[in-house]
């Protein structure tokens, strides 16, 4: 991947549209407009143009909007061309602009070259990516302002933080033959303390952001009958799982996503536990059990009207350890009387066919998995971003520890502002760039 070729790309979504747009960007690219388009364009002025082939023949009819470096998305001379949007039409126009000398762009390619051209930085960057990928109003507002800066603004925040303390370490033992003044330590401490404050802070909001971003798989377990399809249904408001009075009548997985308060929750339906002789059953209770392995929430349901049964017990002893489980008793319609319910944090009474206490078995996942709403403090953060703040995080911890080693306290600071800088990529190893922006949609 060079970053001095002319690049070009389809930037709509494939299929039929009323509109297409494909996207060129690179450093000279005036000779590629006056073949395509027969004529000069003004700068940022939309102009209808008739896209030729090499033989002069129209290809279509559309707009051509040309923006000069370094005023542009990428940082480079880039021209989008606006024309109907069919496929067939799409295609033309690219094989047009491939002849004329440019190549196809790699995934990400335009936000890459945004980002090595200073227009983004790396949190702004996928930000976009993750805007374009929002599945809730929530999730394209937190993404949006990662793309504004917001994000970017904390870390360098903290970053800045670190280099304060950073120069007033180095100048300490620039002077080792002074003593170090016990007014000078206390400031020191003071200092570390405000930014891990601040770095624990910014971790908290990551942790929403990133549930909110790449959501939570929730798996329904239980004995065969306790309800695990009917409130399935019940979550997805249609009729996902066929349910019957037959003991074993869900086989295989059956997973809904379904979005609660901005969430993506991915709902998985399971076979009932138990000892099955039936192959296929049994095929289906390993699944059950597979997937409880790599699941971020287990809802435990149970049949009310029997209550937790010694087969219960038996079931739940077997789920991992680190997996945070919610029990949650159904039918409580066909309870004779109601129970005396007592407030218990993983503990939920529902009747997943009547709907009752569906609101309080959300809220009650929802709180399991962390989520605390939406606030400005929460940012559309990713995996590696949380990460480095909290190797940074630990880094802080050891300079806390050995703070009378100066020496060994400047260089856990300087490895806790590197881990930091990683988030913004002002210290980023090419093979992760190229990780990241191969994650893009082509033309973006």
């Amino acid at each position: 991947m060079s970053s001095t070729d002319i690049i070009a790309a389809i930037a709509t979504a494939p299929g039929l549209g009323g509109i297409g747009v494909i996207r060129v960007s690179g450093r000279l690219i005036t000779p590629i407009i006056l073949s395509l388009c027969a004529r000069a364009l003004k700068p940022r002025v939309a102009t209808l143009c008739h896209f030729q082939d090499h033989a002069d023949t129209l290809i279509d009819q559309g707009i051509a909007i040309y923006f000069p470096a370094p005023h542009s998305y990428t940082g480079e001379e880039v021209l989008e061309c606006q024309c109907h949007g069919g496929p067939v039409v799409l295609q033309q126009l690219l094989r047009r602009i491939l002849m004329l000398g440019a190549r196809s762009a790699e995934p990400g390619e335009f936000s890459l070259r945004a980002f090595l051209n200073n227009k983004m930085d790396l949190i702004q960057a996928e930000g976009v990516a993750d805007l374009i990928a929002a599945s809730s109003e929530e999730a394209a507002r937190c993404a949006n302002r990662s793309i504004q800066g917001e994000f970017s603004k904390v870390v360098h925040q903290i970053a800045q933080e670190l280099v304060t303390l950073r120069a007033l370490t180095e100048a300490m033992l620039d002077f080792p033959e002074e003593d170090i003044e016990p007014q000078t330590l206390e400031n020191q401490k003071k200092q570390l303390f405000f930014i891990d404050s601040h770095l624990k802070q910014l971790i908290v909001g990551s942790g929403q952001g990133r549930l909110l971003r790449e959501g939570a798989v929730i798996v329904l377990a239980g004995k065969p009958n306790a309800g695990k399809s009917s409130l399935l249904n019940r979550l997805a408001e249609e009729d996902i799982a066929i349910v019957t009075e037959i003991p074993g009548t869900t086989r295989d997985l059956i997973r809904q996503n379904i979005n609660c308060e901005g969430v993506s929750l991915q709902f998985v339906d399971t076979a009932g536990l138990r000892d099955a002789t039936d192959i296929v059953e049994a095929i289906g209770i390993e699944r059950t059990w597979s997937a409880l392995q790599t699941a971020d929430l287990c809802v435990f349901i149970v049949d009310a009207t029997l209550g937790l049964t010694p087969e219960d017990d038996a079931i739940s002893a077997q789920f991992p350890n680190s997996l945070p489980v919610i029990t949650v008793f159904n039918k409580m319609d066909c309870l004779l009387t109601q129970p005396q319910l007592q407030s218990h944090p993983s503990q939920v009474w529902i009747s997943a066919k009547t709907g009752e206490g569906l609101p309080e078995l959300k809220k009650t996942i929802l709180s399991a998995l962390g989520w605390q709403g939406v606030a400005d403090g929460v940012f559309m953060a990713r995996a590696r971003h949380l990460e480095a703040m909290q190797v940074a995080q630990q880094h802080l911890m050891k300079a806390s520890e050995t703070q009378l080693q100066q020496e060994i306290f400047a260089e856990e600071l300087r490895q806790a502002h590197e881990n930091l800088m990683t988030i913004t990529g002002q210290i980023t190893p090419d093979d992760l760039l190229g990780e990241i922006f191969s994650r893009f949609c082509i033309g973006k």
